[in-house]
């Protein structure tokens, strides 16, 4: 794993704040924009992302990186929900997803 990718995706899921949420693909984007900015090649995905989070990303809000449909991680399900339901997340009328029209966050800057 690269560690500056590595460190960029974890910086900016810290940022995420509490009630919202962004997609991995989402991430990615914003974290290859920033490569970008700063004179750097794009790199990265939607599964890098979630291999960061997977290996480093225990001590950031993951539950708040859901994919495109809303889903929190499969594996983590049940405390992703929990989480979600804590902070206030917009979540789908039968509660099973995040509600990303409402939720979604976008940074206002790259760094």
């Amino acid at each position: 794993m690269d560690d500056d990718y590595a460190e960029a995706v974890l910086d900016l899921v810290e940022s995420i704040p509490p009630g919202r949420a962004m997609t991995y693909g989402l991430i990615a984007e914003v974290v290859s924009d920033g490569f970008e900015a700063a004179g750097l090649p794009r790199r990265g995905g939607p599964r890098q992302v979630g291999a960061v989070l997977a290996q480093a990303g225990s001590g950031v809000p993951w539950w708040r990186v859901v994919n495109a449909s809303g889903n929190p991680p499969a594996r983590h399900l049940a405390r992703a929900m929990e989480q979600l339901v804590a902070e206030g997340t917009p979540r789908s009328a039968d509660g099973a997803r995040v509600r990303l029209r409402q939720a979604i966050w976008f940074p206002d800057e790259i760094d």
